[in-house]
């Protein structure tokens, strides 16, 4: 089980948010330096997040997630904003080894065969879900009420064998994850899954470990990291993957 160091990025500021929208609070101004800590303690893949983008529909920090991405050792996943062919081409040249879709993805399925097609590997779907709805926009939308279940059967016939799986209510918490309806998407889908939201401690690492003979391959973890509840080389025994394994990207 991969544990994912996040770095949110807003307005060039590493930043963590509670349920995607209140309380932020800034961890760093300098995340080409996080991402080097996270490397240096063991981290085998980062996870990072462009809210600016997410939100505006555009990303707003590419200039910071070349840098990290040309600048370090280990693959960087990255999403926010991403909802144009030629913007997952750039973000790829990069050198950024997987970009993370949502809202274009969740709204367009000619886009999302597309990109299925064209950057198969390259390419993981993150399911936000707020009460069972998929959200969109930076999670500040529902648009049409596309349930998880409805959505996991269209990435699994387009191909997909791997997504993130949000609980919105969970995120930047500290409240514990959603095991419930992590096991659910997991009996429902034959997708890996990566969990996300709401880890507080090494009790709710070693829970989530216990559903890796159910398909999850990892965790991205923010603010528990962040805020000292535990450190990424003590995460890391949980999960029971050195740097570089596990990372089949």
């Amino acid at each position: 089980m991969l544990i994912i160091p996040a770095i949110d990025l807003r307005d060039g500021l590493v930043v963590r948010l509670v349920q995607g929208e209140r309380d932020q609070r800034v961890y760093s101004r300098d995340a080409l330096k996080t991402a080097r800590d996270w490397v240096s303690q063991g981290a085998g893949l980062i996870h990072l997040v462009d809210l600016n983008g997410a939100i505006q529909g555009v990303p707003k920090n590419l200039k910071i997630v070349k840098q990290i991405a040309q600048n370090i050792d280990i693959p960087v996943q990255f999403g926010g904003g991403l909802r144009s062919i030629g913007m997952i081409r750039k973000v790829l040249g990069f050198g950024v080894r997987r970009v993370v879709l949502g809202t274009r993805a969740i709204q367009d399925q000619a886009f999302l065969e597309k990109v299925s097609r064209e950057f198969r590997g390259k390419v993981i779907v993150s399911i936000d879900v707020k009460n069972d709805i998929l959200m969109t926009k930076g999670w500040k939308s529902s648009g049409r009420r596309i349930r998880t279940s409805e959505f996991a059967a269209s990435l699994e016939n387009n191909g997909f064998r791997e997504v993130i799986y949000t609980d919105i209510s969970k995120d930047g918490t500290l409240k514990g994850p959603s095991i419930r309806e992590l096991k659910k998407l997991l009996k429902i889908s034959t997708m890996k899954v990566i969990a996300s939201g709401g880890v507080s401690c090494l009790q709710d690492l070693r829970r989530l470990k216990v559903l890796e003979k159910e398909g999850l391959t990892g965790v991205i973890v923010g603010k528990a990291l962040y805020e000292g509840k535990f450190t990424l080389s003590a995460a890391l025994k949980i999960g029971g993957t050195k740097k570089g394994e596990g990372v089949c990207i």
